[in-house]
């Protein structure tokens, strides 16, 4: 039983991703795929946030559990340090790359400075993981 409330949101962020691929196919907008993906993404979060047994799907000791419950905030707080920053991440090279193939196409002495703001928008990403390893480290 635990493993269908831990299944759940895996196969909804899956078929939201299926979905929003074949909406794109079919003509829709990018914009409104992006926005499609991002409701499922808050309702997945409001799933796991809401229902505990998807938040704990093993059974726990009463000390275990106060333990454990001291470290859901940090838990929670690098879970949305690295997904935040991800996405900005991914929206900064989504922008980057293609400016950076165009202008090495046109000229190909500007790949070493095209590839500088490409490696800009993932350096994003990877000071979101190093927030959320600092955070992660402290309570370990």
């Amino acid at each position: 039983m635990e493993f269908l409330f831990l299944a759940v949101p895996v196969v909804f962020g899956i078929g939201s991703v299926l979905l929003a691929d074949r909406a794109v196919r079919k003509g829709c907008k990018r914009k409104k795929a992006l926005y499609m993906q991002l409701a499922s993404f808050c309702a997945v979060f409001l799933v796991c946030f809401l229902c505990p047994m998807v938040a704990s799907a093993a059974e726990a000791t009463e000390t275990a559990a106060a333990a454990a419950g001291g470290n859901g905030l940090a838990f929670l707080g690098a879970a949305i340090a690295t997904g935040l920053s991800c996405i900005g991440g991914g929206i900064a090279v989504g922008y980057a790359a293609p400016a950076a193939i165009g202008a090495t196409s046109e000229d190909s002495a500007n790949f070493g400075k095209s590839l500088i703001f490409v490696a800009l928008g993932e350096g994003v990403a990877l000071y979101g993981m190093l927030v959320s390893i600092l955070i992660l480290s402290k309570i370990g």
